[in-house]
């Protein structure tokens, strides 16, 4: 689904990544490991059209997209749920939705499938997303990329800043995203978690892939042999 080769990229003078080589299956799930500032972050941005690469290719089924803009690059089929539980904070959850719903053809169906995954979000729907817990701005960011139906879902540590008694809800929908046939790219800091969800899983330290494996008995381990925890 997705082929990131020799990925080079930063921001002004600094180089963040170093020939970064990675990807992801189809309809399966793969995660990207690593401690603060190893450029996990750097790397979302980059494949989704954000950032331009200095270097390298990043291809999505097989055309190189490197080049294209971000919108180009929804258009085809990725969506970024990026670090933070972004929304409009003034407007409501339901108004945060329509703004991508309502651009499209099949907004409505669209928009009843997401609020049908989230049900909890049925009953905030009104209210302003600024006044919404961290769970439940998560779970609209996670809606709100859906709506465009894309194939491939970058998600940037959707457990993050998330209060304990919801990051088991928020990690059974990033499960229940791989199982449906999405092919995910999931950046995390939660090791069993990740390798939980993921069928590949790439250790990034200092912006360089240090460890790339499958999950299975010894991954964990491995894991965090690169990471030294």
């Amino acid at each position: 689904m997705l082929e990131v080769t020799g990925l080079t990229a930063g921001y002004g003078r600094t180089t963040v990544l170093h020939g970064v080589s990675l990807s992801v299956p189809a309809d399966g799930v793969a995660a990207v490991l690593g401690h603060n500032g190893a450029g996990k972050s750097t790397l979302l941005r980059a494949v989704v059209g954000l950032l331009r690469p200095r270097s390298g290719a990043v291809l999505f089924e097989g055309e190189d997209i490197t080049r294209l803009s971000a919108h180009r690059r929804v258009r085809r089929g990725l969506a970024y749920v990026p670090q933070g539980q972004q929304s409009f904070p003034q407007l409501t959850a339901l108004e945060n939705l329509r703004l991508v719903a309502d651009a499209r053809r099949d907004g409505r169906a669209a928009l009843d499938e997401a609020l049908d995954r989230f049900p909890a979000l049925r009953a905030v729907t009104g209210r302003r997303a600024g006044l919404l817990s961290g769970g439940q701005r998560q779970q609209l960011a996670l809606a709100r990329a859906l709506l465009t139906r894309p194939r491939l879902l970058l998600l940037d540590e959707p457990t993050e800043g998330i209060q304990p008694s919801v990051v088991a809800e928020i990690q059974e929908t990033v499960l229940g995203l791989g199982a449906s046939g999405l092919s995910v790219l999931l950046v995390e800091q939660h090791i069993a978690f990740a390798l939980r969800a993921a069928e590949r899983y790439h250790v990034l330290e200092a912006g360089r892939v240090t460890s790339s494996g499958a999950r299975g008995a010894g991954a964990e381990r491995a894991v965090r042999e690169a990471l030294s925890v």
